[in-house]
């Protein structure tokens, strides 16, 4: 009887570690991870650009009031020239 000195394991008989092209010997993997992580990447992309266009959009109409106020702390106007114009608005 003649014995052959071959290796039980080669390039055609895959070793222990390697049991089919989605597992491994302790486990899955990362292969559930990466859908994962691309998914919640593009989530916060949208989202985080839907939050920006809706500050953008959501800042509120400045009133009269608020304006000439405005004017009056910069000086711009003194306190007569206010108060006869927001009598005006409020009319």
């Amino acid at each position: 009887m003649e014995t052959t000195n071959l290796p039980t394991h080669g390039p055609w008989q895959p070793g222990p570690w390697h049991h089919g092209p989605w597992q491994h010997a302790d486990g899955p993997g990362w292969w559930p991870v990466i859908p994962l992580a691309f998914g919640l990447f593009w989530l916060l992309v949208i989202g985080g650009g839907g939050y920006l266009l809706w500050r953008r959009s959501a800042k509120a109409p400045t009133s009269a009031e608020s304006v000439l106020a405005e004017r009056y702390a910069r000086g711009e106007i003194d306190e007569e020239d206010y108060r006869e114009r927001l009598a005006v608005l409020r009319a």
